[in-house]
């Protein structure tokens, strides 16, 4: 999926759109053609909202919401109750295995140039951008099979809990598409919208995505040097340090050491607090750092480790511990691996 870079303001952006539109009526029977958004209020409302605020033209939108599709499975997942949170020793066997580093070590070699070229530009080790593409799609084996197009409008019409962020995901969405002459209807994804070998949300896709060979195009979808310049960029720009440590396993003894423990993903303490209540942490450390601490259940027992600020930049990427271990330990494993070491 080639998407061209070019920001195209007012209602000729969707020009091609029409015509794809106008096709698509036509192999169904005519323009009169009803689908799962075409009378809905709320559609009318976002489509009055985007052609008033944004310069989108109301008949080129209509057009595309009768297209659009209501999918039960996506309501069906996103409404089931949340199942009990899986423990670490039950969650790191899903994603550090033989195969997602042996398939790690394939990506790199095929992408070394790219790799080594966003190191360079971006300060982000390869390893790290590699272990962020295999735990969001297995390097691309499993991106999504979803019109983002009917996740997006699925999700923001008929899902109340969370339809302001994904009506914001669709608005999104459609600037994305409009400025880089791309029809909405080809797109897919996951069931929630996210897109390409590094699961972009449509907004991430604005703000990070970028055309990392050169080519006039973005395509995070078939094209893995733009999903690894668009993995640094996001990195970047959510603060990752260039060469600098992102977690360390800790030792803890005395009756202060759970007062450490942080909340939430936010750095709470730095390693010197965190000594002084009973931490010891393995690796050579500045008292000054930020640190999340936090224990896990491993396989072994509990663990407790320091999440370091480039730990806190993976959990931006998505707001969980345990993703950001599973994205650390296997970078880990690949750059072993890779250097002979494993």
């Amino acid at each position: 999926m080639h998407i061209r870079r070019g920001r195209v303001a007012g209602t000729l952006s969707l020009a091609s759109l029409a015509g794809s539109l106008g096709l698509s009526c036509a192999l169904h029977g005519g323009a009169a053609l009803a689908g799962d958004y075409a009378d809905s209020p709320q559609v009318d409302e976002f489509i009055a909202e985007m052609t008033r605020d944004y310069g989108f033209a109301s008949e080129q939108l209509f057009g595309l919401f009768r297209e659009a599709q209501r999918k039960q499975p996506i309501l069906d997942a996103v409404s089931r109750p949340a199942e009990r949170a899986k423990p670490w020793k039950e969650y790191r066997p899903i994603f550090i295995t033989e195969a997602r580093v042996a398939r790690g070590l394939d990506f790199w070699r095929e992408h070394e140039e790219a790799l080594a070229r966003a190191e360079r530009e971006y300060g982000v080790p390869a390893q790290v951008i590699v272990a962020i593409i295999g735990v969001e799609t297995f390097y691309g084996r499993n991106t999504g099979n979803y019109r983002v197009i009917d996740a997006l409008s699925t999700l923001g019409f008929d899902y109340p809990p969370r339809a302001p962020f994904f009506r914001k995901e669709l608005r999104e969405f459609l600037l994305m598409t409009r400025e880089e002459q791309v029809d909405p209807l080809t797109l897919t994804g996951s069931y929630a919208g996210a897109m390409g070998l590094p699961q972009f949300m449509p907004s991430s896709f604005r703000a990070y995505a970028v055309d990392f060979d050169s080519d006039g195009h973005i395509d995070i979808w078939k094209n893995p040097t733009d999903a690894i310049g668009s993995v640094a960029s996001y990195f970047r720009h959510h603060g990752w340090v260039a060469g600098a440590p992102v977690a360390s396993r800790a030792d803890v003894a005395g009756t202060e050491a759970e007062k450490g423990l942080s909340a939430g993903l936010d750095p709470a303490m730095s390693v010197g607090e965190l000594r002084s209540l009973g931490w010891r942490n393995r690796d050579p450390l500045d008292d000054g750092l930020p640190v999340t601490a936090f224990r896990l259940e491993g396989a072994d027992g509990d663990e407790y480790w320091m999440g370091l600020p480039n730990f806190y930049t993976i959990t931006r990427y998505n707001r969980s511990v345990m993703y950001a271990m599973a994205v650390y330990q296997l970078s880990d494993l690949l750059l072993q691996a890779r250097s002979g070491r494993r």
